[in-house]
C-alpha cells in the first residue's frame, strides 16, 4: 500500500480520535517561534501554542540547546523512576526559583506523562489522605480524558466519551455560573454543610483558577479565596489544575498567585517541559505525600524533559521581567480583542480572561467556527473551546513579539468580517 504525502493519507491511515488535525487541514512541516510552516511552504502564525504545551514557542533554540548537550554527553534518557542529576537539578532549581521566591513548599510527585495521568493522582492521594470518596468539580471544568479525569469533567460531551456509568464526583456551579448577582461560593458552602444536602463530604475540592477548554472563565480572587476556606472548613483538600493555565500563561508562574491561596495539590503538565515533552507533576503539601508506589508509572518524568524544564526556569523565571512582559502583551491582546467585539458585534461578543489566556465569545458556535477556519487560511492558527465551541481560545506563545502578534490579531479581524458578512451578524 502506497503512503500519499497529504492530509488523505491521514484520513485514511489514522484513527478518528484526532481534531487539532481536522480544523487545521495542512501538514505542517517546520516551525519556530510563532511561526510554523507547512509543507509546501506556507507561513502560519501560531495562536495555539500546543494547546498550551509550547508557551515559549515552537522550537526555542535556547532550551533546544541544552536538550541537544545532553543527548550528547550519552546522559540516561529514559528510568521509570530512577535518581539522576537531570532529575536533582530539576527539583532543586524548580524549588529555588519558583517555590521558594513565592514562600511556598512542597514535596515533588511525578506521575504518568499527560496532565490526566496526574489528575488521576491527585484524586488518588486525596482520597487516601482523608479517607473520603467524593470529589468536588465545577461547572465547565476540564481536566483530561482518563476515567476519573472524566469523572470530574463538567461537559457532557466529553463524559459521554467514557462509555461507563461516571461515579465520585459531584459538579458545583462555578463562579458566575448563576449569574454575576450569585455567589457561587456560597451556594457550595450551603450544600457541604448541610448534612441532608444529599452531597457527601468530599476528600477534595478540585478546580481551575481560570477554565481553558471551559470556555475562558475566569474565577475571582474572592470566590478562590472562598473556594479555600471552604475545604479548609469541610476537612478537604484544595487541588488546583494548573495544567493549561499555569507555567506563566496568566502572567504569574502559578494562576492562583494574585489570589495568595496555598493549595494542598497543585497539578501542572503541558508547559512544565517547556519544549512540549511529556511531562506532569504534583506538588504535595507536607504531611499529604501518603501514596507508596500505588500511582507508578514507566514514564514518571524523563530525564529530557527534566533537563529542558530546568532549562526554561533559568531562562525566563530567575527574574519578574519575563511575568511583567506576560501581562502586557496580555492587555495588548485583551484591548485589540474588545475593539474588535465593540466595533464589529453590536453588543453580542464578550472577551475574557487573564494574560495570555484570552477567549472570544461568538456567542454564536458557527460564527466562530467559520471565523477559525477561515483565519487559517488566511494564515493563522487559532482554536476554539467550550461549552458549545462558540469561543476563539487565543493561547500565544508567551515570547511572541509585539509584531508577529498585531498580524495574528489582524488576520483575527479580517476573518470576523468576513463571516459576519456571510452571515449577517454584527455590524462592519
Amino acid at each position: 500500500m502506497s503512503e500519499p504525502c497529504n492530509m488523505q493519507a491521514f484520513e485514511v491511515l489514522e484513527s478518528n480520535v484526532r481534531a487539532d488535525t481536522r480544523s487545521c487541514r495542512a501538514i505542517f512541516s517546520r516551525a519556530r517561534g510563532s511561526i510554523m510552516l507547512t509543507e509546501d511552504g506556507r507561513k502560519v502564525i501560531d495562536f495555539f501554542s500546543g494547546a498550551g504545551a509550547l508557551n515559549y514557542g515552537q522550537n526555542n533554540h535556547a532550551i533546544k540547546a541544552a536538550i541537544s548537550e545532553y543527548l550528547a554527553a550519552d546522559a540516561v534518557v529514559h528510568g521509570p523512576d530512577i535518581a539522576t542529576p537531570a532529575k536533582l537539578k530539576f527539583m532543586g532549581t524548580f524549588n529555588s526559583v519558583i517555590l521558594q521566591e513565592r514562600g511556598l513548599q512542597y514535596h515533588f510527585q511525578f506521575s504518568g506523562p499527560t496532565g490526566a495521568n496526574a489528575i488521576e493522582a491527585a484524586i488518588e492521594l486525596s482520597r487516601k489522605v482523608t479517607g473520603r470518596q467524593n470529589i468536588i468539580s465545577f461547572t465547565h471544568g476540564y481536566h483530561g480524558l482518563s476515567l476519573g479525569a472524566i469523572a470530574a469533567n463538567g461537559s457532557r460531551l466529553y463524559r459521554a466519551v467514557s462509555g461507563s456509568g461516571l461515579s465520585g464526583t459531584s459538579v458545583m456551579p462555578y463562579d458566575g455560573y448563576l449569574g454575576p448577582a450569585v455567589d457561587t461560593a456560597d451556594y457550595v458552602r450551603k450544600v457541604l454543610m448541610d448534612e441532608s444536602s444529599g452531597i457527601d463530604l468530599p476528600a477534595a475540592i478540585l478546580v481551575e483558577a481560570v477554565q481553558g477548554e471551559g470556555g475562558i472563565n475566569v474565577a475571582s480572587k474572592e470566590w478562590l479565596q472562598s473556594i479555600q476556606a471552604i475545604a479548609r472548613d469541610i476537612g478537604a483538600l484544595l487541588i488546583v489544575d494548573d495544567i493549561e493555565v499555569g507555567c506563566g500563561r496568566t502572567g504569574e508562574f502559578f494562576s492562583f498567585e494574585f489570589a495568595g491561596l496555598s493549595p494542598d495539590i497543585i497539578v501542572l503538565a503541558k508547559s512544565l517541559s517547556g519544549y512540549g515533552l511529556p511531562l506532569s507533576m504534583l506538588l504535595i503539601k507536607e504531611g499529604l505525600d501518603a501514596c507508596l508506589g500505588e500511582n507508578a508509572s514507566m514514564v514518571q518524568g524523563g530525564d529530557l524533559a527534566f533537563v529542558s524544564a530546568t532549562a526554561a526556569i533559568d531562562l525566563y523565571w530567575r527574574c519578574r521581567t519575563f511575568s511583567q512582559c506576560i501581562s502586557h502583551m496580555g492587555e495588548v491582546v485583551r484591548r485589540r480583542l474588545e475593539a474588535i467585539a465593540s466595533q464589529h458585534g453590536n453588543g453580542i461578543f464578550a472577551v475574557r480572561g487573564r494574560g495570555m489566556t484570552l477567549g472570544f465569545d461568538c456567542q454564536v458556535p458557527e460564527i466562530s467556527e467559520a471565523t477559525t477556519r477561515k483565519a487559517f487560511e488566511k494564515g493563522l492558527i487559532v482554536e476554539r473551546c467550550e461549552p458549545a465551541g462558540q469561543v476563539v481560545k487565543f493561547l500565544p506563545a508567551l515570547t511572541i513579539d509585539l509584531e508577529t502578534l498585531n498580524q495574528g490579531l489582524a488576520i483575527f479581524e479580517e476573518a470576523l468580517v468576513e463571516t459576519l458578512k456571510q452571515t449577517k451578524v454584527g455590524a462592519t
